[in-house]
Parts: C-alpha cells; structure tokens; sequence
C-alpha cells in the first residue's frame, strides 16, 4: 500500500549554529513560521493546529485522538531533511499522550504509545513510500500522561524523548509518527546532530567537525597553525561524539618577529622586536638600540654603540670604556706592584678586563721595547678582572713604563685608539737570580767536578759563587765552598754515595737565592773515572728496549680491538662517545661503522657536564647568568636535596613578568654541595621539549646561588593525583602518560639516562601537561638494605628500579622504561603507593622471583599489558619509549580500546601477580582448585555459600572469604593469591595485547 504524496517547504531547511552547546539543527518545528507542510494519512487522522507555548508564543502542533475505533493506523510524514554531511543525528520529541484510564469507554481500543520511523534517501522529490520501507527508531512512551482533571485545570504534561539515527550515509531522510489508536499531540519535533566547533588552541586552526557515527569514536583532527606562526609539534585534537575537543597534542609558534596576541601572530611594532620561537611576546628595544620597521627579529644599536655576536638581543648595546684611574706604582728591588681603580665609564658592561703593557729603554738604541718573557706577572698579564698585579723579574737600575688598558666585549668593535693609563717606574738594586742550570763533569770515587751557568738576571757584577753540598739524607750537616768561577771540584767524598748539591750568586747588593737541588753520585772503589759520556750507550739501549716494549703492547691492544684500516678513528671513538648519565652500554652506541668509516647520528647528544674540567664553564655553557635583581622570591613551596625550593617571579628586561620556581643553595655550602647543585643546571639546560622542564637561567654571582626554572601549578604528579583522586577520564590519565613517554623518547634519544623516573619527579602545569624533571648527578649503591642508591643530599627508594640496575648497576634506557612502566601504575592508581607496605628487601626478592605489581583498580586491559611489557626482566624485550608514544596514541585514536578493564573495583589488593604465570595450571572445578592448592577443607564451605564456577570465584574479595567460613590469616592470603594467579591466566588468555 502506498502512502501519500510529499510536498517540499523550504522553508523548514534553514540551519541554526549553536556554539555553546555544540549542535547544529536541522529541523525545529517551533521556530517555522506558516504551515509545516506535513502530510498525514488518512486525511482524517493527524491534524495540524495552532497553539501557543509557555510563553504564548505560536507554536504548530500536531494531533490525533481516535481512541474509540479500532485498527487504527494513522500516519504523519515529515518534509526531506537534508543531514548536511552528518552521520549521525538526533530527535528530539516534545509531546503530550492521554491517560487511557481517563478515557470512558476507550480502555479497550485506546493506545497510549506511538512509532517513530525514518526513511533514507538522495531523493528530495520522493513522492510515494511504502510503509515497508521505513526503518523503525523505536515506539514511543510517555512518562507523564494528562488526564481530564488536567484539561480543566490547564496543566500541560509535556513529555520529551531524544533518540539517534545512526549511520548514516545518504543525502537525506524522512521522519514518519504511526498512530495505533493513542490520544497524542506532537508540541514540538527537533533533528540536529553535534560538532566540535571552530576553535583557535595553541596558536592552530581547529574547523568546525561533525561527530562520527559512533558514540565512543574519537575524530583525529589536525590543526592549521595561524598566520605567521609555524608547527613546533604537529598540532592535533580529539573530537568526541559529545562535541568536545579532547587531548591538544603538539603546538604551533610565532615567527620570530610576531608575537601571540587572542590567539593570532601579530607583528612586532617598531621599536619592538622578537628574535627566537622561544619568547612568547615581543620585547622592547633594549637600550641604545632600535628598530623603524614591523616585524623585526633584532635592533639595531645607535651610532658608538656595538653589540658582540655571543651578546644576546636582549642585552643593551655597549660601548668601549673609558681609560682606568688613579694609577701608582710601588717598586721592590725588581718587582713592581701596580694598582689603579676602575674606569669611570664602563661602557654599559660587565666585563671590563685590564691588560699590561710592560716596556722598557733600550740600552743600544734608547728606544722603548717589549719587556721580554722572562718578566712574570702575578696572576697573569691579559684578561685581568681585578685591579692590581705583581710584575716580578724585572730588570735592576733599569727604566719602565707600565700601560694599563681597560677593555671589555665590544672594544675590539670599536675605533682603534686604546683607553689606557701609564706609569714610569725605575727599579732598584737587587740580588741575583737563582741560578738554573748545574752540570756534573768528572766524577771519582772521592771527588765529583760540578759546573753551571750564570743566573738569567746577575742585576750587577757576580762577586762569587756559594755551593753547599750535603750526603743525601744528612741535610743537617752540609758544607759550603766559595769560587769565583763556574766551576768547582768538590773531593773528600765517600765512593758510591749520593749527594746533594745548591749554588746560589753573589753581587753587591747581596746572595740570590739558592738554586734547585742537584743529585750526583761518586763511583764505586772498582770505577776509577766516568762521565756523562759513557752513560749515553746505556741510556740509549734503555731507551730503545722502552720504545720496543710500547710498540708492542700497543699492537696488541690494536689488533685485540681493530678489526678495520680505522683503528684511529675506532680509539677516537670509544673516548668521545657515551656521554651519559650512566656508563653507556654497547648495545646502546648511536654510531655505526661501514666500509671502515664512523657515521655518527643527526641527532643532539647529551653532554655530561663531569667531563668538564672546570664545571663553571658546564654551568655557562648551557645556562643563562640572571641578574638577581630580576627574581623576586615570594614563598617557600618545598625542599629540595640542597635547599629551599620557592615560587617567584622573574622579569628580564623588556619582558613581562612570569612566574618561576626557584631552587636554592642552602647557606654554608662546601664548593662541591655548589659543583653538584650547579651540575643540575647544566644538565637541564641541554633539554628543550614541551614535556622536560624548562630552565629559565641560574644565579651564580651572589649568594643564595639559585636554579630558575618554569614554574608548575599543579606540583608533583603523585600529589596532584591524589588530591583529585577518580576526578579524570581514561583518556586524560592516557593523555598525561603520553606526554611523559614524549619526553623520556627526547631523552632517550639524546643518550640520557634519568635513572630516577618516578611520579614524584614528574610536574604538571594548569593544561595537565606533564614534564619530567629532577636531573640530578650520578648516586652510589649503598649496603643499606632499605636504600637503592643516594643522591648528594637524600636517598632514593628501589621500587621503581630495574632489577639489573639494582644488582648489576646497570642503567640504560631500558632501566627507565621498567621505571615508566611504575609510573604508569602510579597514574593508573592515582598515587598509590608501588608495592604498599612492602619493605624494599622484600620487593626485591619478588621482582626477582618474577612477581609482578597487580592492574590498579578500573584499570584498562591495554594499559596493564603495556605495564607488564615495560617489567619485562629481560631488558632487551622491553619497548622503547619510542613504541610506547606510537601505542598511546593508538590507543587515544581508539579509546574503544581502553574499555576492557584488568579487574572489577572491588579488586583484591596488596597483592602481587607472578609475571608470566604458567598456562598449564588450568583448574576444571572449584573443587579441583581448592584440593590443588592443598585448601581442600574448604570445599564444603564454598558450595554452601554458592560459589560453584571458578569465574564466580575470581570476583571473590577477603570478606567474601571470611563470610564463607576462612578465618586463617595464611589460608586467606594462599587462596587470595591463587585467585589472583587465575584472573591473570584468564585476562591473559581472552585478552589481545
């Protein structure tokens, strides 16, 4: 039978956008002004009428009401609703049904529900459709019917129902309402579907999105970064079938020259400039510099002034300074004391250093030359920081002249003329130098001939020579010979004994200083003569068996470690390469060889800043210097190893003022409790990742010396996540942990080993971003049974070590995946505390016996198998962070996934599960499994109380146990256990991985 034909109204098409509540509609009956243009059949069964709502505005409605017939059937059928690409919509109905008991005489035709159906077409001019062809929603019911009392009393009873019609895959649909006989009025009837809207987030253009057809589908959707920005981190988002933006993954940054203004890059204004991704806004000029043009990624410095090229934009531009000041002069026989005060004009800078320039008067010419190298300068001649130093080595009764220069970073930009202060000095009479060099000649078995040279500096005219000598060992009885000459036989020695020699000259203005002591020896009885002579053959033997012996060992090592033409290349290899938190293991080595040649990787690699031999310049190299006048500190929020750990404020100049968290060195440090504080910073400020804190700079130049890094809202992970216990979704709890991997696979791929990854040392900010932090310096294992290693300053527990780490010291990328795999539980478990009550012996001996921590309450199946995988005792099968970030965003891509839980919530706890349990050990019946877990007694007891199929024992509980009749502690624990073993075996065999 067909129905009825269908006249279009276009006026019904009109579309409605809803940003607030993220629907879109596609039809409303309340807002159509005119007929709806519904078609009902028979013509005598729907009715369109006129009423007004609550708030007497027009409404159209339709009615029916022919309770006293029977085999009723009455159709009404909607215009085409075009569904604008969505594949899943919703209906909205608001409708008013008689009560059939109010109804005299209708109880036995009178319904009080009705059908809805809906036909899907690319026809909009569809003219006919058979009742067949409709695809039923559902049948109708109200929750409210009115009766007659109602009607006189005016009270509408408006019932309203939401189905979904889903998927969809045409053009269009019609709507049909079948009446069986009910008294009914449709007030109101709404199709619309729901989107994600439009929506600016981290600088990328997020459109508007339809929902997919499933109510558990996430839609993966990428984001177009704004004008003048570029992608850090490719930018995506989750749109939820609820029409919620879920998961901001990646970013996107202003161009240098642009800064983040209402979510768009606008350009920097002149005088204004912004020169790295880094900075999030355009900063001001600094002094004496400028710019005239938009858009500027530096300024440009005034005339006169200069700017080096390690000189960061932000610093202001410098000039030259002016001469020092105050210059004297304090002269000591040949040593010249030199002091003077600091410039006047610095320049604008902080590193002013003076140089020396010494000369002196020719004899021959009369002319200034250079001082020489043999004049020393205490501390050293150039790059002096402070404003004094001790010329030594002079020349006597000579004339100098003494040039101090100030110079600082931009002196060598400037014009060419020097800014110094001179000073005339003449020094005075003074002894003699030390003389340097002393001969043996002949040597007898009574006497040895001793000869040297004249001292580098007489200062006058030698006098005579002074020479004491003394038998080794018998520096309390020496003897003194005096010689005009440069030479001396010293006889009356003993044969075959060692002696000790010191010669030192004379002028008139006194004895120099003694010169080095000499050693020679006087021949045995059997040797009438020898000298240096008739040494050589033996020197030259002993040194060709050396070189012989060294060549030897040396091709050994060679050929025990070369197997290539490089052997070069592989030494200079093995000493460059492993830089790392951890001694670097083999399997572990980013380079590769081929054809004899090394191909090193193109990546960043971790410098361990230890391999420095002054840790100031590790500290320089990788930290930024801030002013402390730019920190003000405002509370204490913690303890750190080394002291106080604070919440600030930091503003640099031209920069706005951000917040920061401070670490400070607590007072009365040693210089190694500041190397080790320090060696974090230099650490840390090798790293930049969204997910790694971020170090701001560090302040070494006064007391307390500080670590100024990002500060983070919400504290550590462990206590955040027990402050909000059970308040996130699976997909936020995912979404967190997918930011840790992120930043442990930066690590990992730089070649750092964090070694201590833990919940604690996790921080979030206020968007539930996570970042990994806490780089602190290398920790020894310890006979303390309850510690694993210490830090310098606290100790560490074990519970999220890898057990070879434990036993073997062995930390590796692989060490901390076994330790995500502990934060991940912690996560899971909103704080938990890893292995409870447990002490750390006892944790060890059931890591080592292959037991395992249990899934957290609620836990999905895909996260405790990606646990279970992260504690796999062979380190070589756990996952690389890398994996890991690529199985976390399949799982948010398809959070379907996460919906099979490891456990129910009454979950048996403090207990854990043995890794790999053997499949073998499957039980047929309870009775079965009690009598193999020797807890056969009990099997009475269980039937009794309805525990007859092993999945009802596996949901059992420590108070179901004591309720059946188990009152043993240990019997308790054994059957606990074993139910524990049985949930992992079935989990295991119905659950993919």
């Amino acid at each position: 039978m067909y129905l009825f034909f269908v006249i279009a109204s276009p006026q019904l098409f009109w579309t409605c956008y809803n940003i607030k509540k993220l629907t879109v509609n596609l039809l409303d009956s309340r807002s159509v002004i005119g007929d709806l243009g519904w078609v009902a059949y028979p013509k005598n069964g729907w009715e369109e009428i006129g009423e007004v709502d609550e708030n007497y505005a027009p409404i159209h409605t339709y009615q029916v009401c022919k309770v006293m017939e029977q085999n009723q059937n009455n159709w009404l059928q909607t215009n085409f609703i075009l569904n604008q690409g969505a594949q899943r919509v919703f209906l909205e109905l608001k409708f008013t049904l008689r009560d059939c008991n109010s109804l005299p005489g209708g109880l036995g035709t009178c319904k009080e529900t009705f059908n809805v159906y809906y036909y899907e077409t690319n026809d909009e001019e569809r003219r006919n459709i058979r009742e067949s062809q409709y695809t039923k929603i559902d049948t109708i019911a109200a929750d409210e019917s009115f009766t007659e009392l109602d009607l006189g009393d005016r009270v509408m009873k408006l019932n309203t129902e939401v189905r979904d019609l889903c998927p969809l895959s045409k053009k269009g649909f019609y709507l049909a309402f079948q009446d069986l006989g009910a008294c009914i009025a449709l007030v109101s009837v709404r199709v619309f579907y729901k989107k994600c809207p439009f929506v600016v987030r981290n600088l990328a253009l997020f459109p508007d999105t339809i929902t997919g057809p499933d109510s558990a589908q996430l839609l993966e959707v990428s984001g177009t970064c704004v004008n003048n920005s570029v992608a850090d981190e490719l930018p995506r988002m989750y749109c939820s079938a609820e029409g919620e933006w879920l998961v901001p993954i990646g970013r996107c940054m202003c161009q240098a020259g642009h800064e983040e203004v209402n979510g768009s890059c606008q350009v920097c204004k002149p005088g204004f400039y912004r020169s790295a991704l880094q900075t999030k806004s355009c900063s001001k000029c600094p002094p004496r510099s400028f710019t005239k043009v938009e858009a500027s990624t530096s300024c440009q410095c005034e005339q006169g002034y200069y700017r080096t090229e390690s000189d960061p934009s932000n610093m202001a531009c410098t000039k030259a300074p002016s001469a020092p000041r105050n210059a004297i002069s304090n002269v000591n026989e040949t040593s010249v004391f030199l002091e003077w005060s600091a410039p006047e004009e610095t320049g604008g800078r902080k590193d002013v250093r003076y140089n020396i320039v010494c000369s002196k008067i020719s004899t021959d010419s009369g002319q200034y030359e250079p001082c020489g190298s043999h004049v020393r300068y205490l501390p050293q001649r150039t790059g002096l920081k402070n404003t004094s130093i001790m010329v030594m080595d002079l020349l006597a009764h000579t004339n100098y002249t003494f040039e101090v220069e100030a110079v600082n970073g931009v002196s060598e930009l400037t014009a060419p003329l020097r800014q110094y202060v001179s000073l005339n000095v003449t020094t005075n009479q003074a002894a003699p130098s030390p003389i340097t060099v002393v001969k043996k000649g002949k040597t007898a078995k009574n006497s040895i001939s001793v000869s040297w040279q004249e001292p580098d500096r007489p200062n006058g005219i030698i006098l005579e020579y002074e020479i004491k000598y003394f038998e080794k060992d018998q520096e309390t009885s020496y003897t003194i010979i005096k010689s005009k000459e440069t030479d001396v036989l010293v006889d009356g020695l003993k044969p075959s004994s060692a002696y000790i020699f010191q010669i030192r000259a004379r002028t008139s203005a006194g004895y120099g200083g003694f010169s080095r002591r000499f050693e020679f020896e006087t021949s045995p009885y059997s040797v009438a003569a020898s000298s240096d002579q008739g040494q050589v053959p033996i020197i030259a033997v002993a040194v060709t068996v050396a070189i012989i012996l060294i060549a030897l060992v040396t091709g050994f090592l060679m050929s025990d470690c070369c197997h290539t033409d490089s052997c070069a290349e592989t030494l200079l290899f093995r000493r460059r390469c492993g830089y790392s938190k951890a001694k670097q293991d083999p399997d572990e080595e980013k380079m590769h060889f081929h054809n004899g040649h090394i191909k090193f990787p193109a990546v960043r690699t971790y410098i361990d800043p230890h391999t420095y031999e002054d840790p100031n310049q590790a500290v320089h190299e990788f930290a930024k210097e801030i002013d402390v006048s730019c920190i003000t500190i405002e509370r204490v929020i913690g303890a750190g190893e080394f002291g106080e750990v604070c919440s600030g404020l930091l503003r640099l100049p031209g920069k706005r003022e951000i917040p920061v968290a401070i670490k400070t060195l607590k007072a009365g440090y040693t210089e190694k409790q500041r190397r080790d504080f320090l060696g974090e910073a230099s650490i840390m400020g090798q790293f930049d990742h969204p997910n790694i804190i971020h170090l701001k700079g560090v302040v070494t130049k006064s007391k307390p010396v500080m670590i100024i890094t990002e500060y983070m809202e919400n504290g550590s992970l462990d206590t955040f996540l027990k402050k909000n216990d059970g308040q996130f979704t699976v997909i936020q709890l995912v979404g967190m942990l997918r930011g840790i991997a992120s930043g442990m696979r930066y690590l990992s791929e730089m070649g750092y080993v964090h070694r201590d990854l833990a919940a604690r040392n996790i921080l979030v900010n206020s968007n539930l971003v996570c970042k990994v932090s806490d780089f602190g310096l290398s920790r020894v294992l310890e006979d303390d049974p309850e510690a694993a290693y210490t830090t310098r300053g606290g100790k560490i527990p074990i519970r999220w070590t890898a057990p070879e780490a434990i036993a073997y010291r062995k930390f590796t990328s692989a060490s901390d995946v076994w330790s995500y795999g502990i934060v991940m539980w912690e996560v899971m478990s909103y704080g938990e505390r890893p292995y409870w009550q447990m002490s750390n012996q006892d944790v060890i001996k059931a890591v080592e016996e292959n037991y395992r921590l249990p899934g957290p309450m609620d836990c999905p199946t895909a996260l405790y198998h990606l646990m279970m995988d992260c504690w796999q005792k062979d380190r070589n099968s756990r996952p690389k962070f890398e994996e890991i970030v690529s199985i976390l965003d399949k799982l948010i891509r398809n959070p379907s996934s996460l919906k099979g839980l490891v456990n129910p919530s009454n979950r048996v706890s403090n207990l854990l599960v043995e890794h790999g349990s053997p499949e073998g050990c499957v039980f047929r019946s309870v009775e079965e499994w009690l009598e193999a877990i020797k807890m056969g007694r009990y099997t009475e007891l269980f039937m009794e109380r309805g525990y007859t199929s092993l999945d009802v024992v596996t949901q059992m509980t420590l108070e179901d146990l004591r309720r059946v009749g188990v009152t043993l502690a240990g019997h308790q624990k054994k059957i606990l256990n074993s139910i524990q073993e049985m949930r992992v075996q079935m989990m295991n065999a119905t659950m993919p991985i």
